[in-house]
């Protein structure tokens, strides 16, 4: 546990990295009504106490050997993402890398069917973001464990986020951390608006894939984040401190007249999903 925690702190700011934006001001609490231009800091307490952190060790497998089938995918599936530079998608990969900024939530707006953000539901994005630091902890023991490089360090190619390079070579890429977040963010989205299931969790999927289209993580890294999502989220539901941000989250939800967003583009460029 004292290895996974050391790599923790590395992990999260790196998730959180604003590439080069301004500094965060104080956190707000989700309890209280946040003002419309917050944002939290890279540092902060999530819901879980670090005593009670799962162990991310023991709910992923290995990544794929060398020569395995799953090594083979995960090669087919880095040349079609490098295939998508400068692309619509590749655009939508790269607003999907922010965690930080305020509109980094609002990933999720179009799958919601209303703006998810720090001004249109403060409550709701101040929970999501109090769970950054959850979701993130939970990858760091495998990540420093199995050190897998990343595809752009093989490639030798660009990323999406070319300001994060230098910080992105120092950290694993198994599993991925953002995949964990964008799915986690989809699942506790989808219990406050279970009319937009489907779309959220579909949302959840796409932005993971993002890494990928990103040249910053492989379909395995993914897909590993992916499935970390489900006990963190699990872990969170019997926080006391969560259980309440839920409750005034889906009250503010019902209560807000819906801002709805404008999802021309972002509709567009997902229907064209590549075929698996």
């Amino acid at each position: 546990m004292r290895r996974a925690m050391t790599a923790f702190v590395p992990v999260l700011a790196l998730l959180l990295a604003g590439g080069g934006q301004d500094a965060a001001p104080p956190p707000v609490a989700p309890t209280q009504q946040a003002p419309a231009s917050a944002m939290r800091p890279l540092m902060v307490p999530g819901y879980i106490p670090a005593e009670k952190a799962l162990d991310g060790m023991a709910l992923v497998p290995p990544p794929p050997a060398h020569g395995s089938a799953e090594m083979a995918r995960d090669r087919r599936e880095e040349q079609a993402a490098l295939a998508l530079r400068g692309t619509a998608r590749w655009t939508l990969a790269t607003s999907d890398a922010d965690l930080r900024s305020p509109s980094a939530t609002g990933a999720f707006s179009c799958a919601a069917g209303r703006v998810i953000g720090p001004e249109a539901t403060p409550l709701t994005d101040a929970l999501l973001r109090k769970t950054l630091p959850d979701f993130a902890r939970i990858s760091a023991a495998p990540k420093q464990h199995f050190g897998r490089k990343r595809p752009f360090e093989g490639n030798g190619q660009p990323i999406c986020t070319p300001q994060d390079e230098a910080g992105l070579r120092g950290n694993a890429s198994y599993p991925s951390g953002h995949a964990t977040i964008g799915y986690g963010w989809a699942l506790i989205l989808a219990d406050l608006l279970p009319a937009r299931s489907k779309a959220l969790l579909q949302r959840g999927t796409d932005f993971g894939d993002s890494r990928r289209i990103c040249n910053v993580h492989f379909v395995s890294d993914v897909a590993a984040g992916a499935r970390l999502a489900d006990p963190v989220v699990e872990a969170l539901k019997s926080e006391p401190q969560f259980a309440a941000d839920m409750a005034a989250a889906r009250a503010e939800l019902r209560s807000l007249r819906p801002v709805h967003p404008d999802c021309t583009t972002e509709s567009a460029v997902l229907a064209k999903r590549e075929s698996r």
